[in-house]
């Protein structure tokens, strides 16, 4: 397993890391178990969760994931893992979770405390705001929509509560997901002027039907040392063919209805079976091709893992094993120009 600074922290990750969401739906704690165990073998450091999973999310679940982790890393030696997990933002409603998420320093506080209660530990490494506070389109919404305004918690303050909790001991540190620019850029100058904690990683989508990180992210990311935590990497299994085998086959997509809509868009089978076909001629996994391409750019840091089953989580790891060349790398590309973003 080849491992990467995250940013411009002290920590060292693995180049693929476990998610978790299904844990505590489609997987049960023994199974969760499993996987952890899978994942620890094959090297993977890194482990990411967040308050409101499983997905999706429901009352009667929320934090389950977190548990199932907490209960496996007890036993564990805490100082081989990098724990991350996020607190919810308002913008997906949620109202079970603390009568609707906020990202203030009340709400921040109250999160990280229950994160590590169920968790098990007594430190987060690495702290993410899961969507921000403030309104951005995202989850398929691609333009920007100025009535869709509301009040949101300036981010100072959000700095300055998660800097209180780096002082406590509690996180080590910060990190974003689901931003844009604009909030990376803010988040920087917001800590170098006022010295407070910076942000060292963003997760977001990143995968061969969604590479819109390359256009700004990218850049700004690599400005202010911040590195990606690339997520559905498979594109919710539509990478690895079986929809495209099979559209009633079981998995996220079929299981749970309007679940997963920016896979809905026109060119989304145009270039699933592209990428399909440069996999068949090279001989190799399109699962393989697909989380090697995301593991190979130069801003990941690492590529976040999700499976079912322990077959499925298996092929994922031994995809570390493949280098893309320069010639898959100019057939991916010749198929990103006919069929650019399909599932931003």
């Amino acid at each position: 397993m080849e491992y990467r600074q995250l940013g411009s922290s002290d920590l060292t990750v693995s180049a693929l890391s476990l998610g978790t969401m299904t844990f505590g739906e489609q997987n049960t704690e023994k199974d969760a178990h499993q996987q952890l165990d899978t994942a620890a073998a094959y090297g993977v450091n890194f482990i990411d969760t967040a308050e409101m999973y499983p997905v999706p999310p429901r009352a009667e679940t929320q934090g389950r994931t977190e548990s199932h982790v907490g209960s496996w890393l007890k036993s564990q030696q805490r100082e081989k893992f990098i724990i991350a997990t996020k607190i919810a933002g308002p913008s997906r409603g949620f109202a079970w979770i603390r009568n609707g998420p906020r990202v203030n320093r009340e709400h921040l506080n109250a999160a990280v405390d229950a994160s590590l209660k169920r968790l098990q530990t007594d430190y987060i490494d690495l702290y993410q705001i899961h969507w921000p506070d403030r309104y951005v389109p995202m989850f398929g919404a691609t333009s920007y929509d100025v009535t869709q305004e509301h009040d949101s918690t300036p981010v100072a303050e959000q700095l300055s509560a998660l800097s209180d909790l780096v002082k406590a001991g509690k996180i080590r540190h910060i990190g974003l997901s689901n931003e844009t620019p604009w909030g990376v850029a803010e988040f920087t100058r917001c800590a170098e002027q006022t010295g407070l904690p910076r942000i060292i990683s963003i997760q977001n989508a990143y995968h061969l039907m969604n590479r819109t990180f390359e256009s700004g992210l990218s850049e700004v990311c690599h400005h202010a040392k911040v590195g990606l935590l690339a997520y559905s990497p498979l594109a919710f299994g539509h990478l690895s063919g079986k929809y495209h085998r099979d559209q009633k086959t079981q998995g996220r997509i079929t299981l749970f209805p309007g679940f997963g809509q920016r896979y809905q868009k026109t060119n989304v089978p145009s270039a699933t079976a592209a990428y399909l076909s440069i996999a068949q001629q090279a001989g190799i996994s399109a699962v393989h091709l697909a989380l090697a391409f995301a593991r190979t750019r130069w801003f990941t840091s690492s590529v976040i893992l999700g499976a079912t089953t322990l077959a499925q989580l298996e092929e994922n790891l031994a995809s570390s094993e493949l280098t893309i060349t320069s010639d898959l790398l100019h057939e991916i590309e010749t198929v990103h120009s006919l069929y650019p973003n399909p599932a931003p």
